[in-house]
């Protein structure tokens, strides 16, 4: 796996879970948050060999 790739996963990660922070996270956040997890997820389908939907 190219580690530029991996890091760039963790920042997605990290990100998401910032935008989530707190016991109450703000509704204009959630959007923010999932783009993060699905840019992550995708990064990791493709480094999987999966194909794209």
């Amino acid at each position: 796996m190219p580690t530029a790739t991996l890091y760039e996963i963790h920042d997605c990660l990290v990100l998401a879970l910032d935008a989530t922070e707190g016991d109450h996270p703000r509704r204009w956040q959630m959007p923010e948050a999932r783009g993060y997890l699905r840019h992550a997820l995708r990064d990791m389908r493709r480094l999987m060999g999966e194909v794209a939907v």
